[in-house]
């Protein structure tokens, strides 16, 4: 590997930009979107790649089953948490890791110090997501039976009146 593939391939980890990569890496910025591409192509620019990739997921403890923990924390989240048995709003300190891993933000009042709003993940989006890992839900249209290409090209495939 040259000097030049070096600097590729760590410049592309930094936003995964082919194209700025490569003019870091020297390219000319008129031929960098190409160079970009071939240099992705190349099958040692790509082991190294996902050799890297595999440690920073392994050092991040990245995984299906992580993750999908977490989502399930933001979709199955109960508000009342966030209240002692008084009604009043607890502190950050009281809150249990499921409930703090469901606030996104929270403002505070500068002069008083005091939270005047709590920022929660959207309770809706995160059902969606966790409904479309689980496979409850999809983008896509699924057929199951047989359709001849006649029913496909004409609708339901009925007879047409001349």
């Amino acid at each position: 590997m040259n000097p030049r593939q070096a600097i590729f391939i760590a410049e592309y980890e930094v936003d995964f930009n082919a194209t700025r990569a490569a003019i870091a890496a020297g390219f000319a910025p008129k031929s960098a979107e190409v160079a970009g591409s071939r240099l992705l192509r190349r099958r040692d620019v790509q082991a190294i790649l996902a050799e890297r990739q595999a440690r920073r997921v392994e050092k991040l403890d990245i995984s299906v089953e992580r993750t999908a923990r977490e989502l399930a924390k933001l979709a199955y989240f109960d508000p009342g948490r966030l209240f002692d048995d008084k009604g009043r709003v607890k502190k950050i300190a009281e809150l249990d890791e499921v409930t703090r891993a469901a606030v996104e933000g929270f403002d505070v009042d500068p002069s008083t110090g005091k939270v005047t709003r709590i920022v929660l993940a959207k309770k809706g989006q995160n059902l969606e997501r966790m409904m479309r890992y689980l496979g409850m839900m999809t983008d896509r249209v699924q057929h199951s039976g047989t359709l001849t290409l006649e029913q496909l090209v004409c609708g339901s495939g009925a007879d047409e009146a001349g």
